[in-house]
């Protein structure tokens, strides 16, 4: 409190990036499915050594990886989070789906 004033602090986040998540049949997904919610946080994993895509960020829930984001889409955010650079992101679409790419989408954010 500040001279008997509630103090408010704004956290500004801007949306960077949304999109579907690749690979989700290939990781533990289908096992989560059931705990996972929209709204629910995700952890960007660089992975710079992947044999298969130099820019690779692999996308986590709770520690358990569910896929990546898409190579048409990474090099951005990886070139982000090779200079240092904080990204959050979350669920934010989960459908029953038999096409793996249509299941989950998630968003990515930078703090301001």
């Amino acid at each position: 409190m500040i001279g008997g004033v509630r103090a408010q602090t704004t956290e500004l986040r801007m949306l960077v990036q949304s999109s579907p998540l690749a690979g989700f049949q290939y990781h533990h997904g289908k096992a989560l499915w059931d705990e996972m919610k929209v709204g629910d946080a995700l952890t960007l994993v660089r992975e710079a050594d992947n044999p298969h895509d130099g820019n690779a960020v692999r996308v986590e829930w709770q520690g358990q990886p569910l896929g990546y984001v898409p190579r048409r889409e990474n090099r951005t955010v990886a070139q982000h989070i090779d200079r240092g650079g904080a990204l959050e992101a979350r669920i934010s679409k989960l459908v029953q789906h038999r096409n793996p790419w249509q299941r989950v989408e998630f968003e990515i954010f930078v703090r301001l």
